[in-house]
């Protein structure tokens, strides 16, 4: 999400050193600088009213023309003498440590307002600098743009290399952003891997600013080399212009409204792939506080019960049997309504609450299972997000347990980008839960991860074709040939074939003259409701008997919806 840059304090070195303090020690040392030249100029004015009398007496006396001077005044004025000189030696010594001092809080209010890392300005120092430049454009009749940059892929290179890399990294960008950034503009690092600058251009040259940036997208991709390691990295950029915010804004609060658009730019670069540049558009901000809602909805919506799994049918393509449900998830929405997976899954996955609400999901279908027939199996999605949990596993067969739901109807399905993220540890949790009695499947075949050395020595007990494959069966030799394809491997390796997406009569008459396939899709009825499917199950004697026993029941043939 966009963060806005904190507000700047008043006092530059605020939040490092105490302004008081300062002022109050630097008046000290003023005090002592003053007495302490007060007291030589006493004694040199002491010694000019004795000297005057000594020393012609002195002079007399070495010329014997008269008698040696007074004793006590003599000694007097050689007192002053010493006087004069102790109190101009604590003179220079007292102005020399308040030279010193003014310099080094100096450098420390410099250092506190400088990243230590690269150098630019930081986040305290920045939207002073900012404001300072859109004053100074006012005048020469120019605008600023604010550009906020974003280093893609920064945390796994600490991850990987190590956080010496990872600051060597920032500083090679920093300085080859700042080599070619214009004199007069600012570059600053506001948090861990993300900069913000913002320069001065004529008005109508909004093209001037996307040919620097693209300059500085091009320049921070090179590779950066450290211990014969070569790294490059990409940058996702943000760009604000003056004529994006609100007119009327006070110098304190246009830094920030400018961070704020330009951070919200950046995150649009950064969804839609990453390496490149996006301009600020207000229905970015109206998308964001959508985004926003969502996720404090979802949060809410767990809370509340309102996340409710709905079930699609499984059928026995050759005899038309029904032999399970898919369970998929739902969420009803007191403010948006009936809201499908495809919109609240992936935020829920960013926002860490997957788990969660998998967790609750999983639970209600374990109980809208038991109402069914034994003979009918349940499946379930996995996400990609929940398999990274090393004790998922363990975590799922203790639900099972738990809820006392048989682990010879549980079906598990897992994508094949689960593959792609960490294939040693995927076979662990695959055997593991087989080992206990749960089929797992590989759902959405055919998307391009999935080799066949994988398929091969992973223990999945089931394919499922894609629906984009099932969809295109009759369009083309080609689509046809390429599910042949799938269910010939399919039989070669000895694992069972579901067929996703059957949506009308002619693709399923393709599919029936492949035996041993499994199928659903809306040809057979969209998903429904638990009680929906209590409701066609008792249609056709498929629920439980009263006791609950697990013994197998009659199948009865499920005609299309």
């Amino acid at each position: 999400m966009p963060t806005q840059t904190e507000k700047p304090s008043r006092t530059p070195g605020s939040g490092t050193f105490r302004d008081d303090a300062v002022h109050d020690g630097t008046r000290s040392r003023s005090k002592r600088e003053i007495v302490s030249l007060g007291v030589a100029l006493a004694a040199v004015t002491l010694f000019a009213a004795i000297g005057g009398t000594v020393i012609p007496q002195l002079l007399s006396a070495w010329r014997g023309l008269t008698d040696a001077p007074d004793k006590a005044l003599a000694s007097a004025m050689l007192l002053n003498i010493a006087i004069i000189l102790i109190g101009w030696r604590r003179y220079n010594t007292v102005s020399n440590e308040l030279k010193n001092r003014t310099l080094s809080e100096a450098e420390a209010r410099r250092e506190a307002l400088l990243d230590p890392l690269t150098g630019c300005h930081n986040r305290r120092s920045i939207a002073p600098a900012m404001s300072d430049l859109h004053r100074r454009a006012e005048t020469q009749d120019r605008r600023v743009a604010v550009v906020l940059v974003d280093l893609d892929g920064f945390k796994q290179i600490n991850d990987v290399h190590g956080h010496a890399f990872g600051d060597d990294v920032l500083r090679q960008a920093a300085q080859r952003m700042r080599d070619l950034l214009p004199a007069d503009a600012l570059l600053a690092r506001i948090g861990g891997d993300e900069f913000a600058i913002a320069l001065s251009h004529d008005r109508s040259a909004n093209q001037d600013v996307e040919r620097l940036v693209s300059l500085l997208i091009e320049a921070v991709a090179k590779p950066i080399v450290r211990d014969d390691i070569a790294i490059a990295t990409s940058m996702s950029v943000g760009i604000v212009g003056c004529r994006d915010v609100a007119p009327g804004l006070s110098m304190d609060e246009w830094p920030n409204e400018m961070m704020h658009k330009a951070d919200i730019a950046m995150y649009h670069a950064k969804k839609h792939g990453k390496n490149r540049y996006v301009w600020f558009e207000p229905a970015m901000e109206q998308e964001l506080k959508f985004r926003s809602q969502l996720e404090n909805g979802i949060r809410a919506g767990i809370a509340a019960g309102e996340f409710v799994p709905f079930y699609e049918q499984q059928v026995d393509i050759e005899s038309g049997r029904l032999v399970g449900f898919e369970m998929l998830a739902r969420w009803q929405s007191p403010a948006l309504g009936l809201v499908g997976p495809d919109i609240f899954i992936p935020i829920a996955e960013e926002i860490g609450v997957i788990d969660e609400l998998s967790e609750c999901l999983i639970i209600q279908a374990f109980k809208d299972a038991r109402e069914w027939d034994p003979s009918l199996t349940l499946s379930v999605n996995i996400s990609p997000i929940q398999l990274r949990d090393p004790w998922f596993s363990q975590k799922f067969l203790k639900l099972l347990i738990q809820h006392n739901f048989p682990a010879s109807r549980l079906e598990i399905e897992i994508t094949e980008s689960c593959l792609h993220d960490n294939i040693s540890s995927v076979r662990t949790m695959i055997a593991s839960l087989r080992n206990q009695g749960v089929s797992v499947s590989l759902d959405d075949f055919g998307t391009g991860y999935a080799s066949l050395s994988q398929l091969r020595t992973l223990p999945f007990d089931r394919i499922k074709i894609d629906r984009s494959f099932i969809r295109e069966i009759n369009n083309g030799e080609a689509s046809s040939k390429l599910v042949d394809a799938i269910v010939a491997m399919g039989a070669g390796l000895k694992m069972p074939i579901t067929a996703e997406g059957i949506e009308n009569e002619d693709i399923l008459n393709s599919l029936r003259s492949m035996s041993g396939l499994k199928g659903q899709g809306y040809h057979y009825g969209r998903p429904e409701t638990a009680s929906a499917v209590i409701d066609r199950l008792r249609e056709h004697g498929l629920l439980a008997a009263p006791d609950n026993e697990l013994g197998s029941a009659p199948r009865m043939a499920i005609g299309g919806a």
